[in-house]
């Protein structure tokens, strides 16, 4: 058996390790209530959570409230919210009223007693405790992190994308309906930390008797529930004002102590991404709320306005290149990676994880326009090919519907390099450019599907892709160029695809280019010469094959 090298062993550790939801093909009723819209999810829309929680590290435990205002869409009067064991849901309020409470697994229904007028705004507070589930290897393995610094002083976060924010806290975890109006956390830790969690600081009060700090953060956009965060330890600030495509943004950093002459060198890749990422991308889509780069006790996770960052002070992916070409020691991967995750994830978030590809093959495919921005399209070439090494082609990216079941972890660099594919397609960066940038305007703060996406994709390069989008997200099957040449023929056609499969590519013939428009039937091109020298040209995510093996 061939030995991989270590950038290939790593990349192909990082697709597996990308399946955030542990499950087996088959599913059950807990699958279902998490992953569907349910009955009692569909009558009411999400406005705003009002999380306030007290950390004990001592005990490792959590307990406090969280304030829900909805808003009636129908006629209902059973409502669902979700909370992971060993945390207990103890109590739910409503205009004073204790409610009844029914458990039903991580499922929780709750009876309204009073009168749900549809267009009406309500609110309800959610009384929990408890300790949550330990994250064994996070980010992939989802929990709280429990750890403590070189100093010996606690250093505690969430990172829950997969096994979702129910893990620690009450809310309606699914990715289909954010609170529109943001949220507050408001956060009671030992006096000697801080916790640092999602947009701005508004407030910090101090317990002197109970020897506590509470911090109190506001976010004022639509939040997805995973990108909720808390981080605490202790940290130290510095900031810088970043005159983006909106005006003055944000920019905040917070590391431990024993950090800060690290950090103030690498996070200087943040400016960077941002200036990278709003070329590309468009404005920055949370300038309301800030952006920080948050020292965590685990590699990293993209929460919103709050990402956070593990990845050693050090350049690439730990310190190595994930494309084995060099040029992912250009950059901080997880600075680079996480932060992209802005623009795909946070502003534009899969109603489905079945459809998270739209999160990170976007975000995967962000790293070489990093590189593109800066050093240049053929870099960005050689980082996108070299990912390929990653690709399992195991099963298809979209995933499963409606039971919380993502695709496989080819979403990340199978994505990348569909996306890359499809620039080429467009054969003009400047109009690539702009369907990327008007992807973020047109489903700006809003869940999507991958239909949505790929639809607008298709309309704005003014050719059908949806047999293309079918083949990379749908099947497993790499589409192969045959062809032969024959008294000055060129015969040609596409093989080991879907149905009707028909991208144009672009090929070099002894040198030259040349588009062709293969379908799965044969097609034939008068050649002025007999002999030639035939490539399909690199960037294309195909194979090739001389059925004559000449």
């Amino acid at each position: 058996m061939k030995q991989l090298p270590v950038a290939a062993l790593l990349l192909c550790s990082l697709s597996a390790n990308a399946q955030l939801f542990p499950h087996d093909a088959t599913f059950n009723r807990q699958d279902t209530l998490r992953g569907s819209i349910t009955q009692e999810r569909a009558w009411w829309d999400l406005q705003h959570y009002l999380l306030d929680i007290k950390v004990n590290p001592e005990k490792q435990s959590i307990s406090g409230t969280n304030t829900m205002t909805y808003q009636v869409k129908g006629e209902k009067k059973r409502l669902q919210i979700d909370l992971q064991p060993p945390m207990k849901l103890n109590k739910a309020i409503q205009n004073g009223e204790e409610l009844e409470i029914e458990h039903d697994g991580n499922a929780h229904y709750i009876s309204l007693q009073t009168k749900q007028s549809i267009g009406e705004s309500y609110e309800i507070t959610f009384h929990f405790s408890g300790s949550p589930v330990v994250a064994v290897r996070p980010p992939w393995d989802g929990g709280l992190t429990w750890q403590k610094d070189s100093n010996g002083l606690p250093f505690i976060a969430n990172a829950n994308q997969g096994i979702g924010s129910s893990v620690w806290w009450p809310n309606k975890d699914h990715p289909a309906d954010e609170p529109d109006n943001g949220a507050i956390i408001r956060v009671e830790v030992p006096e000697k930390l801080m916790d640092v969690s999602n947009g701005h600081l508004i407030k910090t009060e101090r317990n002197r008797k109970a020897n506590t700090k509470t911090y109190t953060w506001e976010v004022k956009n639509p939040i997805n529930n995973y990108g909720i965060n808390i981080n605490i330890g202790d940290y130290v600030h510095f900031s810088e004002k970043y005159q983006g495509e909106k005006g003055e943004l944000d920019m905040d950093y917070y590391v431990l102590r024993e950090n800060l002459a690290k950090a103030k060198k690498q996070f200087k890749d943040a400016v960077r991404m941002m200036e990278a990422f709003e070329h590309w991308f468009g404005p920055y889509p949370f300038y309301e709320d800030g952006y920080k780069l948050v020292e965590a006790p685990y590699l990293g996770m993209e929460h919103q306005s709050s990402v956070t960052y593990g990845n050693g002070y050090e350049n690439g992916y730990l310190g190595r290149d994930l494309s084995g070409t060099g040029w992912g020691l250009k950059f901080d991967f997880i600075i680079i990676h996480e932060s992209g995750h802005e623009w795909f994830a946070n502003n534009i978030t899969n109603r489905d994880v079945a459809d998270m590809w739209v999160h990170e093959g976007f975000t995967a495919y962000s790293e070489s326009l990093f590189l593109d921005y800066f050093y240049g399209t053929e870099a960005a070439s050689d980082y996108v090919l070299g990912t390929r090494m990653a690709i399992n082609n195991d099963r298809p990216i979209i995933g499963k519907y409606g039971v919380n079941y993502e695709g496989s972890g080819d979403m990340y660099y199978k994505g990348a390099n569909l996306l890359h594919t499809i620039r080429q397609i467009v054969n003009d960066d400047e109009k690539w450019r702009g369907i990327l940038r008007g992807l973020n305007e047109k489903f700006y703060h809003s869940t999507v599907t991958s239909s949505q996406v790929e639809s607008y994709i298709s309309e704005n390069v003014s050719i059908d892709l949806s047999t293309v989008f079918d083949q990379y997200l749908r099947d497993t099957k790499i589409p192969v160029f045959s062809y032969t040449v024959k008294d000055g023929t060129l015969a040609y056609r596409w093989e080991n695809t879907v149905d009707g499969f028909n991208m144009p590519v672009k090929i070099w013939i002894d040198g030259k280019e040349k588009w062709l428009k293969p379908t799965t039937e044969w097609k034939s091109l008068q050649l002025t010469s007999t002999q030639i020298s035939l490539k399909v040209d690199r960037n294309f995510y195909v194979a090739s094959m001389d059925i004559l093996g000449k």
